[in-house]
């Protein structure tokens, strides 16, 4: 199989239903910030996260990987086909879970902290703002345009990411510098 196809140099792609779109379509756009959200995360990975934090982040990349499937699908047919591709309630009570466990492990944050630390926790923090920008994109697509568990997940996402980001400094022993 090559990596090129050919089909994309007029500017256009095919949506999950085979439907042709214009790659500066809104759906394409919101999932073009997943993958690069997914590909953050990758260089937190490699920036030397911790193992337990790797084995977390790595979870959260199949996460993001299923999002953008569901986003290249309007008619909603994958997640019913393809299992890897569902991601629901359960799944945003994951990541709550996780921001409970980690906030156990720090301070109480009384200020405002400036983006930064230990290599991992800074691409972690610079992943925070690509999830932010994501859920925008999803946003932008207007009511109905996604599933509401979809929208949960990408907002407690970045919750997620910032505590996950101190965490990183906090294991590496790097303080927080306060604003």
């Amino acid at each position: 199989m090559r990596i090129y196809t050919r089909t994309g140099d007029a500017g256009e792609t095919a949506l999950f239903d085979g439907t042709r779109v214009r790659k500066s379509d809104p759906r394409v756009e919101a999932y073009g910030h997943v993958d690069e959200l997914n590909a953050m995360l990758g260089l937190a990975r490699a920036a030397g996260a911790d193992p337990a934090l790797a084995e977390q982040i790595e979870q959260l990349q199949h996460d993001l990987f299923a999002l953008g499937a569901r986003l290249a699908d309007p008619d909603a047919r994958i997640a019913g086909r393809v299992r890897k591709a569902a991601l629901g309630a359960e799944d945003v009570r994951r990541l709550e879970g996780w921001i409970d466990q980690a906030e156990t492990e720090l301070a109480p944050l009384r200020r405002f902290i400036l983006p930064g630390g230990a290599p991992a926790g800074a691409a972690l923090h610079v992943a925070r703002t690509i999830c932010r920008r994501a859920e925008r994109y999803i946003v932008s697509l207007g009511d109905g345009a996604v599933s509401p568990d979809l929208l949960a997940y990408v907002n407690r996402l970045s919750d997620l990411l910032f505590v996950l980001a101190r965490l990183a400094n906090a294991r590496a022993g790097v303080p927080e510098v306060e604003w």
